[in-house]
Order: C-alpha cells, then sequence, then structure tokens
C-alpha cells in the first residue's frame, strides 16, 4: 500500500469537541480544519466507552455509541432499521441480543449514528478531509463480541505487557486474548468484518498496538500482576492477507508500531507496506533510538509522525516537564531546523511538520499550547482520563492561519489523500 500524500492532521477524539457529539461543533471542527490546510481528523475509537470512558474497553467492537448522538431521539424508520440488519448482518443481531438495552432502542441507536456518521464524514470528505479512525487490538472482558463468540477467545488467559524500565510488574490490562487457531480455522471471518465495518466509516484506520499481531504477552487469568507471563505468536500476514483477499486492494491501514519492536514486528510492516508511527517525545533522550534527531530528520517516509499521542503529554507539557538538558536539545534540534518560534510547543509543531513523514499529525491541545491538564490519558494514572474538552472558541480563525501558514512552509497543503487502495463499501 502506498502511503498518503504529505499532508497534515489532528488529533481531537468526538468528546473532546464542546459537547462531546456529532452536531454542530463537529462541523465547525471539520471547516476550521480545512481552513488551517488539515487533510487528516484522526479520532479514538467510536463504539461505546467503559464505564472509566476508556474507548479501548468497549462493550463492542462493532456498534457506534449513542452517547455521540446529536439527536438520540431522532426518527427511525421501519425501513432503515431493515436496511441496518441486512447490511450489518454479521454483528447487529449480537448487539440487538447482547447489547444494554431494549432491542429496539439498540437497532434504532445504530441507525441514527450510521445517519449521523455518514452525514459529517460526507460533509469532510466534500471539504478535502479525511477521517482516520482506531482499532483497538482487544475487546473488553464480558463485552458483546466475548459472549457471542467465546470459541474464538482463550479464557485460560488475559493480555498485558512485560516488565520493563517503567514497570516491574509489568501491565496487566485484563482484555480477553484470542485463540488464533481458532480464527485461522474461520478464515479470521470476525477480525475481517472489522476491518470491514471499520473502512466503510472511516478513509484509514490505525490498527493499535500492532506488534501483537506478531507476538503478545499472555499472561494466566486470576494472575496478580504481569510478570509470570509470556510471548505467544500472533496471527503474522495471514490475518492480514485473508482481509485483503475478502476485502479487496490494499487496505489503509496504519501500523502502530510503538512499544517493544523487534525486527520480526518490522518485517510484518514492512511486507505489508504499512505506515509505522514515529513520536517526537521519545527522540530528545539520552542515546540514539529511532526517534532520536538524526532518524527523525533521516527516517523512511512512509511514516505518521506525532508530537504525541492521546496516552501522551501535551507539546507544552512535555516541554516545560522534560529536563533541562532534554529541553536543550530539543531546541537544538529545532534551531538546526530553522525554527525560531518564540513558544516552545509552536516550535515542536513546526518540526513536525518538517518531518521526512509523509503524514503529520498534531494533537488540538499542541497548538493551542494547552498544558498537562489537558492531557487526555495517562497510563500510569487511575483516574481523570478521556475526560478533556476542547474550551470553546478556542479554535480561532487566526490560529487556523498560523498553522495554515506553518503547513505550507513545510510543503502539506496540496490536496491530499490515500493515495491507492480501495475503501471497501460493505
Amino acid at each position: 500500500m502506498k502511503t498518503p500524500e504529505r499532508s497534515s492532521g489532528i488529533l481531537l477524539h468526538i468528546t473532546s469537541l464542546p459537547g462531546g457529539r456529532l452536531g454542530r461543533e463537529a462541523y465547525g471542527f471539520v471547516d476550521w480544519l480545512a481552513a488551517a490546510g488539515q487533510r487528516w481528523w484522526q479520532v479514538l475509537p467510536i463504539s461505546p466507552p467503559d464505564r472509566f470512558r476508556s474507548p479501548y474497553k468497549s462493550a463492542s467492537a462493532f456498534a457506534g455509541w449513542r452517547g455521540l448522538l446529536s439527536a438520540p431521539r431522532a426518527r427511525v424508520s421501519a425501513t432503515e432499521v431493515l436496511e441496518l440488519r441486512e447490511r450489518e448482518s454479521y454483528w447487529i443481531e449480537d448487539w440487538a441480543r447482547l447489547g444494554p438495552g431494549r432491542r429496539s432502542e439498540l437497532l434504532a441507536d445504530q441507525v441514527r449514528f450510521q445517519r449521523e456518521w455518514l452525514a459529517l464524514h460526507g460533509y469532510a470528505a466534500e471539504r478535502g478531509v479525511r477521517m482516520m479512525g482506531d482499532v483497538a487490538i482487544y475487546v473488553a472482558p464480558g463485552s458483546v463480541d466475548h459472549r457471542a463468540h467465546p470459541s474464538l477467545f482463550n479464557d485460560a488467559l488475559v493480555a498485558g505487557a512485560p516488565p520493563d524500565a517503567f514497570s516491574d510488574l509489568g501491565q496487566l490490562w485484563g482484555n480477553p486474548v484470542y485463540d488464533w487457531r481458532a480464527l485461522r480455522s474461520q478464515q479470521f471471518r470476525w477480525w475481517v468484518e472489522r476491518l470491514r465495518r471499520n473502512l466503510t466509516l472511516f478513509d484509514a484506520v490505525r490498527l493499535d498496538h500492532f506488534r501483537g499481531f506478531v507476538a503478545y504477552w499472555a499472561v494466566p487469568a486470576g494472575a496478580a500482576d504481569a510478570r509470570g507471563g509470556s510471548w505467544r505468536p500472533g496471527p503474522g500476514r495471514a490475518l492480514f492477507d485473508a482481509a485483503r483477499h475478502e476485502l479487496g486492494g490494499q487496505l489503509p491501514l496504519v501500523a502502530e508500531d510503538l512499544g517493544v519492536i523487534t525486527p520480526p514486528v518490522e518485517a510484518l510492516r514492512d511486507q505489508l507496506a504499512l505506515p509505522g508511527m514515529i513520536v517526537l517525545q521519545f527522540g530528545f533522550g539520552r542515546g540514539a533510538n529511532r526517534f532520536s534527531p538524526h532518524a527523525f530528520v533521516n527516517h523512511a517516509a512512509d511514516r505518521i509522525v506525532y508530537i504525541g499521542t492521546h496516552d501522551h503529554d501535551t507539546a507544552a507539557g512535555w516541554y516545560h516537564s522534560a529536563p533541562a538538558e532534554v529541553r536543550r536539545r530539543a531546541d537544538a534540534v529545532c534551531a538546526g531546523q530553522g525554527i525560531t518560534d518564540p513558544e516552545p510547543w509552536w516550535r515542536l509543531v513546526r518540526l513536525c511538520l518538517k518531518s521526512r513523514a509523509d503524514v503529520a499529525i498534531m494533537q488540538a491541545q499542541d497548538v493551542l499550547g494547552l498544558g498537562s491538564a489537558a492531557r487526555m490519558n495517562n497510563p500510569a494514572k487511575r483516574g481523570g482520563n478521556w475526560r478533556w474538552q476542547l474550551p470553546p472558541g478556542s479554535l480561532t480563525p487566526a490560529l487556523a492561519e498560523r498553522l495554515r501558514e506553518a503547513t505550507a512552509a513545510a510543503g502539506r497543503l496540496q490536496q491530499a489523500g490515500w493515495s491507492s487502495g480501495t475503501t471497501p463499501t460493505g
């Protein structure tokens, strides 16, 4: 798959809009993106979040969240419901049977969601803005998918991450892990349908925890922490070959290749010709790594570069909390690129845009210069995540003009899009 043409965009989840819904503010944000010369709006998973508001532990891998609806009681006809049940037959009956609520309302809400989402997506497309979604690799324990397809999961194990420099105990996520042998016996049908669903809603999709498709850390169920886990093989290329065979074309997917990335993970990413990710915040510590300034300037173009993702601090928060040595190193890199803006966060925005990566993505908090209080998620923090919302009126025409100028200076203003591959129509 070819990577997108040189372009840029903003990461802002729907819930971070004022009001947090698919209404007037969402359309206004599209208009602001277009005025600012941005070609991508990246969001987090749009399925129902858990009780902590995390969209990465959803009640369904397929259903849209009714909490995003701008008109939750809009009229729905019997014909619309019938069409939805025919079009989304793989998953919709499981949702209607096992989802939280009455069957009729669960179905009607999905009609409303499809109606509102596709209207927003069409509005964005008319203005040259494309939507990038996010697929969490795992499902939530007890989710509709977990209960409707128990044979596809290995309940003796749960997901996590091994001990590392940040945690002696590792990370115990608790999600059920897949029985990849069972999935393979069904030609990965569940995963193929999941990708089909997301690619009808988005122009491109980020695959969270891509390394888990090569090998994943599995912990015995009931363990107190992740130390007793072990690496187990994932499906590798077979899953993606099945998806391409069924859905056709070269699918517009992005590999979230962060974390413990081994040569086999890089090999699968490159075999599939998927863009990987570069994170600027990782590049200014001691020693060389794939995010360091030298790599940042010289890395392959088929990447998506971020100042930080939703799991990281904002640009201003990161800069002000970084050790003096790290700040000096970042300042020196910016100066070497001829970047002299007085605000450190704006220097990082320009540095991100100047990257060789085909696509540059900034959080909305980054261009606004907001501090750590505006961070979307801190994985080390137990509460208070996923709550940040954009201050009303903060995305001004003047800010759009400044971002447009920086985008033009970095050569990212031309009409952009995924330059090859076909998006399934369902």
